[in-house]
């Protein structure tokens, strides 16, 4: 694929964060790369998991429950998985198993106290070179953003939310 691989962040509290990196692992399995995304704190049957399996070079792991994370108190559970997904995460790295890995939520995982930021700093300080990587969610640590080589930031300005319209399938999830 490319020889130098960089940090992405995706966070903001707009819609997009996921299906940005999406897009960005469309667009290099497109050229032949692997990619792998680790999905924290999921464990719906989003579209995403349904299209992986017709696309090679794209696999799609998650460490999460169908269930609401209470942030100010985190079953352990919750945690377990993270650490899971955090471990397959480290693995994937070690053994170079793919050109780019998405770190889907890893920025909320890391708000809830489910990952620890410095076990993320310090795997992301030590990660293939060659390794794109790409962390999406709400609220990403300030360290991160700044040892990160590109941010972007979802604003919400209007969401179907507010309009009291559910989440669709295919569309949301």
């Amino acid at each position: 694929m490319h020889s130098f691989g960089l940090v992405q962040v995706y966070t903001g509290n707009g819609k997009g964060k996921t299906t940005a990196a999406i897009g960005q692992a469309l667009r290099a399995c497109g050229h032949g790369a692997r990619v792998i995304m680790i999905q924290f704190m999921k464990g719906r049957e989003y579209g995403e998991l349904k299209s992986a399996a017709h696309l090679p070079g794209l696999r799609i792991f998650q460490y999460g429950r169908d269930e609401f994370v209470d942030k100010r108190n985190p079953e352990t559970v919750d945690i377990d998985l993270a650490r899971q997904g955090f471990e397959k995460a480290a693995k994937i790295m070690e053994y170079h198993e793919c050109d780019l890995l998405i770190l889907d939520e890893a920025n909320v995982a890391i708000d809830y106290g489910l990952l620890k930021l410095d076990d993320v700093l310090n795997l992301l300080q030590n990660k293939p070179a060659e390794m794109e990587v790409i962390l999406t969610g709400r609220n990403a640590a300030r360290e991160l953003m700044a040892m990160a080589d590109l941010v972007t930031e979802m604003l919400e300005i209007k969401h179907p939310y507010q309009r009291k319209i559910e989440m669709r399938k295919g569309i949301d999830y």
